[in-house]
Order: structure tokens, then C-alpha cells, then sequence
């Protein structure tokens, strides 16, 4: 029985179907088997289980409840903190590679050519993926089903979104300039509002600080000279 085997006759094909997709989101340069994953986070959760059952006292209680919350946090730590620190720094390069695609398709280019333009000159996992499409493109696919294939990559919703956008523009025809400058416009807003909710934040913050810090000491600045007479 081969690994890909072992692993159907365990799970659903509705679940490795899922973590399949959710292990693309992880971008073009990504190494990992899914198959391997699943393999390894089933083994190591037994080996855990066994580690506790027989090596710590009151095992037959610990060892379920360890192996339980392993097993969720493996995933948690290895795949889905990954795709998230992903779709940000997807999100903090977009503005500026959509900014230069859409200049190079000012010039006159197709999408293709201006695509191919913009990641010589912009580097970045966003590129890496339009890269990636490009080369299929280059082996014979549409450009539609180079970016449709992209998309399954992207985490961002934003990103995903501006990439549908081209696509649908490409299909019907419809100005790919005007909607990406919209979409642009649509990440600056976006990124202003995250800058005005993350200073918003900062008082609250400082009064968190000023109550568990700032305050004792003051307290103890004031009634120290008393506590200390008193207890002379």
C-alpha cells in the first residue's frame, strides 16, 4: 500500500481535497507534500500519545487531552499561520506591482507583455506567482487559466480579487487600466483605514500600560515614605 493510499483510507476524500487546496495556498515556491503532512501530523500525534500514556503520571488522562490539542496546532502552526503571514505581505506588495503592471500597460502592452515587464522589475512572492503564470503561458496555457490556476495560490481576498478582475477584463474585453486604477484606490483606502485603526488603538493601549505600571509606582512613590515611618 502506498502512502497516498494509506492516507484515502484513513480521511475523507472531502478532507484531503480541503487541506490539498489549503497546502496551495501556501504560494508556487512551496515544497510541501500534503500527503506528507497529513502523514507525519498522524504519526507524530500517536508517538505523543504513546510519549505520555507510559512516560507521565496520570498518562491515561493527559495523553488524550495533549494529543487532541497537538494535533489542532499542528496545522494551526505549520500551514494555516503560514498562509496568513502570506496574504500580508501579499497585500503590502500589491499596491506597488499593480501600480507598475498598470503603467507598463499604459505604454501600449498586452496584459502578457506588461505582465512579464512588471516582474522584471518588481520581486516579491506576488511576482514569483505571476512568474509562474507566465511560464505556463509560455507552455501552452491561456492566460486566463494561468491566472484562474494563480488564484487557487492567493490567500488574500483582496489580491484574489484584483486577479479575477483581470481576468474578467481579459475575457470581455473590458479597460484592464481603469480597473485596476480603481482597485488601487481601492488598496490605499484600505491601508489608510488599518493606519487610522491601529493608531486609534494607541490610547487604549497607554492607559492599559499607566494602570498596571505607571500608577502602582506612582503609589508606591507617594506612600512609601509612609509605610516606612510607620513601620519605624
Amino acid at each position: 500500500m502506498t502512502k497516498e493510499e494509506f492516507i484515502k483510507s484513513i480521511y475523507s476524500k472531502n478532507y484531503i481535497n480541503k487541506f490539498v487546496c489549503k497546502i496551495k495556498l501556501l504560494g508556487v515556491n512551496n515544497k510541501i507534500n500534503p500527503y506528507n503532512l497529513i502523514l507525519l501530523r498522524l504519526l507524530s500525534t500517536i508517538f505523543i500519545f504513546i510519549l505520555i500514556l507510559y512516560f507521565v503520571k496520570f498518562g491515561y488522562i493527559l495523553a488524550p487531552i495533549m494529543s487532541i490539542i497537538y494535533y489542532f496546532l499542528f496545522n494551526y502552526f505549520l500551514v494555516n499561520n503560514k498562509i496568513k503571514k502570506r496574504a500580508i505581505i501579499l497585500e503590502n506588495e500589491a499596491m506597488h506591482f499593480f501600480e507598475v503592471l498598470t503603467l507598463s500597460l499604459e505604454t501600449g502592452r498586452n496584459l502578457v507583455e506588461a505582465v512579464d515587464v512588471t516582474v522584471s522589475n518588481v520581486s516579491g512572492i506576488l511576482s514569483d506567482e505571476f512568474k509562474e503564470a507566465i511560464r505556463e503561458v509560455s507552455f501552452g496555457k491561456s492566460l486566463n487559466e494561468a491566472l484562474n490556476d494563480m488564484n487557487e495560490r492567493i490567500p488574500s481576498e483582496n489580491v484574489s480579487n484584483i486577479i479575477l478582475s483581470l481576468t474578467q477584463a481579459n475575457l470581455y474585453g473590458n479597460s484592464i487600466i481603469e480597473n485596476l486604477y480603481d482597485q488601487i484606490d481601492y488598496l490605499r483606502e484600505k491601508r489608510k483605514l488599518e493606519v487610522k485603526g491601529r493608531i486609534s488603538k494607541v490610547p487604549v493601549l497607554i492607559s492599559v500600560i499607566s494602570v498596571f505600571f505607571f500608577i502602582p509606582l506612582l503609589l508606591m512613590i507617594i506612600l512609601g515614605p509612609i509605610l516606612l515611618n510607620y513601620i519605624k
